[in-house]
């Protein structure tokens, strides 16, 4: 672990590579797992706020379920979290050609809304979590990314170079330059 203001950061996401492979994966991680995406506090609100843009791109068991149980609902452990579909797929997700896809990113990439996605399915394969005293970042391993860490193995992509865009939206230009220079001094190690 290392320190960048008051962020501890694994090592793992220097050490590792990654970069999606959705023609193998079909975008699992929307589909798969036991919870929602989780969500920030203020993202609810967005949420809430950009419902009736995105409906449009929505599936109708998606909208029917984000009718139902709210844009965005409490998980088991008690934190915020996307609604699902079947206790399986994000409400948010639709499918283009088999893959499985976000419907939120669609309506940001079509100039519909200025808001991506929640924060960490931008960040994904990287995991946060705040405490008292700062943010935790991790990588999270999960199987179902096997093909997408074989492809940046063979394009030589460590996780937070591919996850920039993400991580720079979360802590700002300033945190990642620092984390740059942190990732050079450790991959120069002898």
């Amino acid at each position: 672990m290392f320190q960048i203001d008051k962020t501890l950061i694994s090592e793992e996401i220097i050490e590792n590579d990654f970069v999606c492979n959705l023609t193998a994966c079909k975008g699992a991680c929307c589909v798969d797992g036991e919870a929602g995406a989780p969500l920030e506090e203020n993202e609810t609100e967005i949420l809430t706020a950009i419902f009736e843009k995105v409906k449009p791109y929505l599936r109708p068991e998606g909208i029917k379920e984000i009718e139902d149980q709210g844009t965005f609902v409490k998980g088991e452990d008690g934190d915020w979290e996307t609604p699902l579909v079947n206790n399986s797929e994000c409400a948010y997700t639709i499918f283009s050609d088999g893959v499985a896809k976000c419907g939120l990113e669609a309506a940001y990439n079509d100039g519909v809304t200025d808001w991506k996605k929640p924060i960490s399915c931008h960040l994904y394969p990287v995991r946060t979590r705040d405490y008292t005293e700062f943010t935790a970042v991790n990588y999270h391993k999960w199987e179902i990314c096997d093909p997408a860490c074989s492809l940046g193995n063979e394009l030589q992509v460590p996780i937070y170079k591919f996850v920039k865009e993400a991580l720079i939206r979360k802590f700002g230009e300033a945190w990642y330059a620092e984390l740059e220079k942190v990732a050079h001094e450790y991959t120069a190690r002898p």
